[in-house]
Order: C-alpha cells, then structure tokens, then sequence
C-alpha cells in the first residue's frame, strides 16, 4: 500500500513539471553546434603528451636539455665606459638531433644604429613631459651601441663562418654535432655602454655629475647560447626589447677587470675573495657570515664617499665562479656602499646582500638586506630551499631585472633623506619581486621570450604571498596607518578595472608578451590574480601549495612549458581545472554574477493557481490527481486569498500522512521543519566561470556563507537557480561578499538590491559641493 501512495505522489509530480509545458508535438530539430560548454577539456589548446614531457605534466622519460659553458675575460673601461670581453663557449648536444650550426643571442645589438626596435615603437607628442623625456625623444643623436664581434674562431684558431641577423647570429659548425657531443669555439666582442637612467634598458650605467662617476649594472653583456629544445627546437625569436630571454644552463669562469677603487659583485662565488677584500672588509665579511638579525656593513658609506674622490687608475680582477646557473650579471663601481647577512635556508645559510650609493639612504641600509632575506624565506616555503650561496640587491635608479643571485631595484629617498610610503613599499616590493626572480625563471626556466606571465605572473603572484610575510616578520616596516603590506598586485578587486575595460586593447594572457596590450596587466596583475584566487576561494591553499610546490620541484633547473605547469597542478591536486585554465588564461572573458531574482514559497494543501491552470489545459479536475503539496509563492494571487504566512508543515495534511505512514518515530524526531522556502536565480552574464559564493542572512541576526563549486555553471551557462528549504527567513542575499572573484560589477550583487555609486558620479558629486 506504501509503495504504490509512493509511486502515484511521484506520478503526479511529473505530470506538473515545467518540461510537460515545454514539449511540442512534431517540433522541428535545431541545428547542431560546436561544444562550447566552458567545462570542456583542453585537449584542443594543450600540446600533446609526449616521450619528452608527460600527461601528468612533469618531465618525460626521454627530457633532454643542453648545456653552455662559459670561460670569460671582461674588461671594464670606465673612462670611455666601454666593456670588452673574450669568452669561449663549450656546448654540449645532449638532444637526440645532429646539429648543423648554432645559435648566439646577441641583445646588445637592440642598441646598435641600424637596429629595427625604433622603428616599431609608436608614440605621439605629448604637450606635457619631463625634460629627460624631452631630450631623449628628441634632441639627442642615436646611440652608437650594439656588439663589436671581432672574431669567431674555433678551439685550433681557425675563423667560424658566421652571419648576424639584428640580435642573432648562426655559426656554421665546421661538422655536424651528434648526439652527446660537445664543441667549443670562442667570441671577442666589444659594445660601448648605454646610460640605462637617459637611454633607457635592463642593463647599462648611471651617470652621477657631482662627482663625476658611474654605476655599473651590467647585464646581456656577452654572447649567450640560445635554447634549443623539445618544443621550440632553435628559440632565436628576435629581442625587439620587451619580451625577455630564453637561456641554457651552464657553469660560468668570469674574471672581470675594473678600476682598483671599485666594488663588484656578481652572479656566482667569488674565488679570489682575499685578493680583492681589504683586511677590514674580511673581518667583517667573516661577522656578516654570523649575523642573522641584522646587516653587518663591508663597505661603509664613508669609504665609498672617500672613493668616489680617488678614481683609481689602476685596475683589479674579480673573479668569480657559478655552477648551474642559466645566465650571468654583475654591478660594480666605486660608490657602493656594501651590506649582508645570513639567512638561514633549510640546513644551510645563504648570504642576503645589498649594494647602493649614498642616494638610497637611509632608506636602503634600514630595509634593502632584511627584504632580500625574507623574500628567500617565503619563496623556499612555497617552492623549494633556494640553491645557491648568496643573493644581491642592488641599487639602480629606474630599474628593476633580475639575474641569477644577483637584482637590480629602483626605490630612492629625495636628497634630504626623507621619502613616502610610496618610495618606501615601492622600494620593498620590487626587491621582493627581482629577488624572488631567482626561483622564476632563474631556476624553473621557463622561455620568457615566448611566454611572458609564466615568470612575470608566477612571480608576481609570489611577490604578494612574500609581501604579506615581510609585513608580518617586520611590522616596524610598516607606517602606522597600515596593518598588512600594502600590496599593489595580487587582490581579486586590483584587476577589475583592467578586466571590465576596453575589450580592444586587452589580450589574453596565453599571447607571446612581444605582443600583448597592457603588458603589466597582462603578464604581472591578471595571471597573479588567478593564482592568488585559485589558491584562496577555487582550491584552498593545501591542495593548491602541495601542487605548486610539485610544479616547481618537478621543473627546478629544467625548462617547463604551460601546459606543464598546467597539468602539474591538476595531477598533484585532483582537481580538474580546464575550465579555470580557459576563462582566465585564453580568453578575455570577465566575472560578473548576481542575484536575479528571489521568490520565497510557503507549503499548503490548497490547489495553487499553477496546477489549476494546468488541469484546465488538459481537461481534466483536481480528483484526477492524489493529494499533492502546493508551493505558494508570497504576494501571488493564491497567497492573498488564502494562505497564513506562518503556516507549520504539520498543518499541511498530505505531509503529514506521508511522514506518519513512511518514517519511524525515531527519523520523524531528526526531520527539519522549514517554514520557508525560495527559490533564487543567479545570473552570470560575465563569461567567467567562477564559484557562486553567496552570503545568506536571516532574520534572527545570524548568516552563513556557501561556496557552491563553479561547476554549478555547468550544465547552464547563463542562469542557474537553487531551491532553499529553510527554517528561519531570508533578509538578504549578497554574492562574493569578500570580493574574491573580480567581479567586475557589483550593481546585480545583492538582494534586495543595493544602490550604487560609480566612480564617475563620486567624483561628480564630490565636484560639485
């Protein structure tokens, strides 16, 4: 007798359902389509598995990278400031392919007269700008930069054939390389030395009028091997000056000689270090190497003020070794003044060093050494313990690049001393940024001439996580007014302006950096968006740390493409994320989620309007059917008639025989006894996919927060809606309370609906008092 009440209850149920209205007799089929549905795999975007590097994302069985090894002489001319180098490259094949000739990067030669860079810059005149803009645009000669290739020759002394192409040159190889073979050849070279600060670049000198010196950051300053891999085979893409590098992994010698008065330091360890160190700067070398709350200075600002008056005429070498490193930098001059300290990483200490002029005080010797130790501490947390022995930071004006263990950053006092906050968390956060640079993609090498955001992005989005722990191990750095790290990158509502701008002149983040608008956003703020919200709302930091970390381990000295990084996260994490891949990663698309509409229901006995409607149709009377429970919608014609707001469930008379004759006394006692019931509609009429994350409060004063996951788009892509059973009332519903998502529009977040003020009309109102 059970069974068939049963039976007929849910009968009944399908013949009121929404889809008896919704078929047609004889309708015609539509046409079919392609699959859009944002849950699609990305079987069609994604390379294909391979011996070389797996489905799981990690590196294959058969993974092969070269390797470039570098001998160096450098001479630093400073008078004429002009640097000359010898080098001899030993290169080994360790690829399956027989090489008929080699690649060279040559990206001084972006400077040199006839160099094409100039002519694809646009640009307009302005009718306001500074007088260095001024001079630089349009008074001033081009500069005579660009490589002086003096010879190529092999290891006997017989000339290469060789032929430059703008920033590349091929060398013909006098046989072809097999596998696991290694050549070696050299290159004397010398380029004259651009002004970084007035000629701008990521590398160069700045001139100081007062007293007459310079400041050398010196960086694709010699030849360098270009990649060959798996996935690109030659990467010899042109430098037209934006997009970055592509570098092979060697072990570098560099003896570099300058002035005797200066102070060098660079990528690698210095083997010559009682040479060149006066007694003084040893024995404080020797108390940095046991100092780990504070710097110890090795060249103090009086001495470097005293050097600056000398200019030594003499010379001294340096001399300076790394292993396993994919690139080299240094800076030298006589004004630097020197400071370090240990930190300690895993079960080893690493030095934390900062070089600057008297420019960057007091600024520089308060925080410069303390920012570059926490950024390693953050990063070996989140990736792995970093490697090498040391990393510097040094003082550049208008810059900010990164090179192995060594940086260069901007952030300067005026020449009273004193600076704002903006100077001062402008100054932290770069160096956490060029610093943190060593892990991205100085050590997970991944090819930043073709894809940008997979260091600049990573990095970023790491920049935020070290900020936050700088500010909370030194709150002192903090103004008084600030209780977290000011983070300018990293929080979901940072990006909203760029993703609800103009659509033409943004560009999905998995575009070749050369060519992408807004490169900031592009390639630093929107992809370290996405991984800051992946980890916070999507993921969960658990799942999402254990899988980054993965991602980096599996491809710490190795070169990582994205799908790499994006099936690393996916296999390490069981969670499937194509769908979050696509929408933030290859589309342009922006969130947008709201509420559309609330309706609240009540339960009766008495037949409702609808079902009356519908036996009308079919004519056919309420006897036709067994007894049903109504929904009653509040304010409706059937609610004012007839329904007490308050109605119990126990006075609804076919619930309760269902309940007595189908549930033990013991299962009735544990059964809910909701009085309201909604139904809520939540639109998204931004192309993103993204959880629904819903604050409910009700009228008892209390609220909850549900994040339903984003798959709840997945069979509706436009509108989806929940139907809520509940035992106290509803007063409002908010979605992305916190704003974690970047919901670009927050007019349709709330319900009842919240009036707004745009930027615009703030502006305007405050305008107008």
């Amino acid at each position: 007798m059970k069974m068939k009440k049963i039976a007929y209850y849910f009968l009944s149920i399908a013949l009121i359902s929404n889809s008896a209205f919704a078929q047609e007799e004889n309708a015609s089929p539509q046409k079919g389509h392609q699959n859009t549905n944002k849950f699609r795999q990305l079987y069609d975007e994604f390379a294909t598995p391979n011996m070389y590097r797996n489905a799981s994302g990690a590196p294959g069985a058969s993974y092969y990278q070269q390797k470039a090894d570098y001998k160096m002489d450098i001479v630093l001319d400073d008078e004429n400031a002009k640097l000359s180098g010898f080098e001899t490259i030993t290169y080994t094949n360790n690829s399956p392919d027989k090489l008929k000739y080699l690649w060279v990067q040559l990206d001084q030669n972006m400077r040199s007269k006839d160099s094409k860079t100039p002519l694809i810059e646009t640009g307009s005149v302005s009718q306001a700008m500074r007088p260095s803009t001024f001079v630089n645009d349009f008074t001033t000669k081009p500069f005579d930069g660009g490589f002086n290739i003096e010879e190529v020759k092999d290891n006997s002394g017989k000339n290469l054939p060789h032929m430059i192409n703008r920033t590349m040159m091929r060398i013909e190889l006098p046989k072809v390389l097999e596998p696991g073979d290694k050549y070696s050849f050299s290159i004397k070279w010398w380029y004259n030395i651009n002004d970084h600060v007035t000629k701008r670049g990521r590398s160069g000198y700045e001139f100081f009028p007062k007293d007459g010196n310079r400041a050398y950051v010196i960086a694709q300053f010699y030849p360098r091997m270009a990649v060959y891999s798996d996935v690109e085979g030659w990467q010899n893409s042109q430098f037209w000056g934006r997009d970055e590098f592509a570098l092979t992994f060697g072990d570098y010698q560099v003896n570099i000689t300058v002035p005797a008065d200066h102070i060098l330091d660079g990528t690698g360890e210095l083997t010559n270090r009682k040479e060149v160190f006066s007694k003084t700067m040893m024995q404080r070398y020797e108390l940095a190497k046991k100092s780990y709350d504070k710097p110890v200075v090795i060249v103090t600002q009086a001495e470097a003020e005293a050097a600056e008056k000398t200019k030594s005429t003499d010379t001294k070498t340096w001399k300076l070794h790394a292993k396993n490193v994919r690139d080299f930098g240094f800076a030298t001059s006589r004004r630097y003044v020197w400071d370090m300290m240990a930190v300690k990483i895993g079960d080893k200490d690493v030095m934390a060093v900062s070089l600057y002029g008297k420019e960057g005080n007091p600024l520089w010797e308060q925080w410069s050494t303390k920012a570059v130790a926490s950024t390693l501490k953050t990063y070996s947390r989140m990736t792995f313990d970093y490697p090498y022995h040391k990393a510097i930071s040094v003082h550049a004006k208008q810059q900010g690049m990164e090179y192995p263990m060594i940086c260069w950053n901007w952030g300067r006092p005026k020449e009273d001393g004193t600076y704002s906050d903006r100077v001062k968390y402008g100054m932290m956060g770069v160096i956490i940024h060029e610093v943190g640079h060593n892990f991205f993609p100085m050590i997970v090498n991944s090819d930043e001439r073709q894809w940008t955001w997979m260091d600049e992005g990573l990095n970023t989005f790491l920049q935020y996580v070290a900020e936050q722990d700088f500010g909370e191990w030194y709150p002192d750095a903090l103004s008084p007014k600030d209780k977290h790290f000011p983070s300018d990158r990293g929080p979901a509502e940072m990006i909203v302006p760029y993703m609800g701008g103009n659509q033409d002149e943004i560009a999905p983040i998995m575009t070749k950096g050369m060519n992408t608008y807004q490169f900031g956003n592009n390639a630093y703020g929107k992809p370290a968006t996405a991984l800051n919200i992946l980890r916070e709302t999507v993921m969960g930091r658990e799942l999402f740390d254990y899988a980054f970390k993965e991602y980096a381990n599996r491809w710490k000295f190795k070169h990582p493409t994205p799908e790499d990084f994006f099936r690393t996260m996916e296999d390490a994490s069981a969670f499937d994320l194509d769908w979050y891949w696509r929408g933030w990663f290859y589309t342009t698309d922006w969130v947008d989620i709201g509420v559309k509409d609330v309706k609240k229901y009540y339960a009766t006995s008495k037949p409702n309007q609808y079902i009356k409607d519908y036996l009308k149709s079919q004519g056919r009377t309420i006897k036709d059917l067994v007894p049903l429970v109504y929904m009653v919608e509040e304010g409706s014609a059937d609610f004012k008639e007839s329904l007490k707001k308050d109605t119990p469930l126990e006075d609804v008379k076919i619930l309760k025989e269902y309940v007595m004759d189908n549930f033990t006394s013991e299962e009735r006692k544990n059964m809910k006894t909701p009085k309201y019931f909604y139904n809520i509609t939540f639109e998204k009429p931004g192309g993103l996919v993204m959880p629904l994350i819903v604050e409910y409060k009700y009228a008892d004063g209390t609220s909850e927060t549900i994040t339903y996951p984003a798959q709840v788009w997945s069979k509706n892509d436009n509108e989806i809606s929940k139907a809520l059973a509940l035992e106290k009332e509803i007063i409002s519903i908010t979605v992305d309370p916190n704003n974690e998502t970047a919901d670009i529009d927050t007019s349709n977040n709330s319900w009842p609906k919240v009036e707004t003020v745009s930027d615009f009309d703030k502006f305007k109102n405050k305008s107008n008092k």
